[in-house]
């Protein structure tokens, strides 16, 4: 999808927010998680991601992070998903705020499906579990959906 269909659906947002909202979780590769430890510091940070719908997210971090130690302190997370190709003014984007953490055992291979089906649909490599769980170097962290909305191209936020 183009840049210009983008900003068209943007401007169309009111009528079909959802639409809007599938339209950037497919045509970004990254998304803003923002996190905060227990000491409330907030901190941001870009994370390469997959999704599936618009209701689960997952990435891969280092368990150090500080975004990683912010999520197990407080899973209380946000995400933003924004068109950065537009002029400001005139640029969309999807507000998500949800819970967050470590994948654990009984969701991994969902969670994993989810994050190979992105990987291998970018042209990158599929992920085992054992890259992504025990003593490997990243682990696999999902966020649930709570609530989200877009950001039309007349500045004005829409419940998804």
């Amino acid at each position: 999808m183009s840049g210009d269909r983008l900003h068209e659906m943007a401007d169309n947002a009111a009528l079909d927010p959802e639409r809007l909202a599938r339209a950037l979780v497919s045509e970004n590769s990254y998304l803003t998680l923002a996190t905060a430890g227990a000491d409330g510091m907030p901190w941001a940070t870009p994370v390469w991601f997959a999704a599936r719908e618009l209701d689960l997210f997952v990435w891969a971090s280092k368990p150090g992070a500080r975004h990683s130690r912010n999520i197990t302190e407080n899973p209380r997370v946000s995400l933003v998903i924004f068109d950065s190709s537009r002029a400001p003014g005139e640029g969309s984007a999807l507000y998500v705020s949800a819970d967050a953490g470590l994948v654990d055992d009984a969701t991994f291979e969902d969670a994993l499906s989810v994050y190979n089906a992105r990987s291998l649909e970018s042209g990158l490599r599929e992920w085992g579990r054992a890259q992504l769980s025990g003593a490997a170097k990243h682990r696999l962290y999902r966020a649930l959906t709570l609530d989200s909305f877009v950001l039309d191209d007349h500045d004005e936020r829409i419940r998804v």
